[in-house]
């Protein structure tokens, strides 16, 4: 089937556990479609009046044992105390930006920046506030760390968080994570949660049929 034109939209937070446990999948179904171009836009889940500390949200921790059990996601140890101490601040807007600066330098390689700024939060307990935490990301991706701290501090990557929000909203997409195809004007909802890349697979093979 021509996929020409097609291209992939993924829908995600930072702070999303569901995302960090689809993050396996989408990476090997991205892997085996290179003829598919990925776009990454930030959804905002802790954002405005939901930006609050972990502790806010009590069912995070039966949420991740699930995660663990149905995708093999693994949460570290640095992460765990973050979840005990309980008042880190989630602060999607904050992520939104950091992820912003990151994909500007390479839009390419927006999913596995987006998967580096996962890493770092779920499994060594880093916070995407931080620009110290993007320069190791930009490091650990060979990236100019001071280019990528400069434009997190930039109303650039402001402007750009608050732009994926937007589009997030006029696609009217309320759930994290959410992977979608686009054929022209069309937009098909491919997969999300804890779906496989087999699945995936599956769904887009039914679409295209």
């Amino acid at each position: 089937m021509n996929k020409e034109g097609m291209s992939l939209l993924y829908i995600w937070d930072a702070y999303c556990g569901w995302c960090y446990g689809f993050s396996r999948s989408l990476g090997e179904f991205h892997a085996k479609h290179p003829e598919l171009p990925l776009t990454v836009l930030s959804g905002g889940l802790f954002a405005g009046e939901r930006k609050l500390p972990i502790d806010s949200f009590p069912h995070i921790p039966e949420a991740n044992k699930r995660i663990s059990q149905l995708t093999g996601a693994e949460f570290g140890e640095s992460y765990q105390t973050l979840l005990e101490e309980g008042g880190f601040l989630l602060d999607s807007e904050a992520a939104a930006e950091g992820f912003a600066a990151l994909r500007h330098f390479a839009p390419a390689r927006a999913y596995h920046l987006a998967a580096s700024m996962q890493h770092k939060f779920y499994y060594e307990g880093k916070s995407l506030r931080d620009p110290e935490t993007y320069r190791e990301i930009a490091v650990e991706n060979r990236l100019d760390p001071d280019a990528v701290e400069a434009r997190f501090e930039s109303v650039d990557s402001t402007a750009d968080a608050r732009a994926d929000f937007a589009k997030v909203q006029q696609l009217d997409i309320h759930s994290y994570p959410t992977l979608l195809l686009k054929k022209g004007d069309e937009v098909i909802g491919l997969g999300g949660g804890v779906m496989t890349a087999e699945k995936i697979e599956a769904r887009l093979e039914q679409i295209l049929s």
